[in-house]
């Protein structure tokens, strides 16, 4: 699966440990099944875990029934990108990286947004 970042370049793996992606393959690629576009590669934090369980997407709690072990500050995960614009609207967007972001947000978020939230390296 050859899937760009939002640079055009190939998309770069978000985390494995713990695993994410739509297809938990590592990456934020995308399909037309992936009906809320998870395809920004966040770096987690208090805030964020806080504002989306009150919003009723509790991603800090463990579910192992799906193999979902729970996400803390700090990990990486692919969140979906009118989430990600929720959270920069309300003033908690997680940090982003863009090398691992993938090209299809911009339908979503203007990349100008996402720049100001970013851990990659911009040339």
């Amino acid at each position: 699966m050859k899937q760009k970042n939002v640079f055009g370049a190939d998309l770069k793996p978000c985390s494995s440990n713990p695993i994410t992606g739509f297809f938990r393959d590592s990456f934020c690629h995308t399909c037309d099944d992936d009906q809320g576009v998870h395809t920004v590669c966040i770096i987690l934090t208090k805030e964020f875990l806080s504002m989306s369980k009150y919003l009723g997407n509790d991603l800090s709690t463990p579910k192992p029934e799906f193999g979902f072990p729970g996400l803390k500050p700090g990990d990486r995960w692919c969140l979906c990108a009118a989430r990600w614009s929720e959270a920069y609207d309300n003033d908690y967007a997680p940090m982003v990286d863009l090398e691992a972001t993938n090209l299809r947000t911009l339908e979503v978020v203007d990349l100008e947004k996402l720049k100001k939230f970013s851990v990659t390296k911009l040339v």
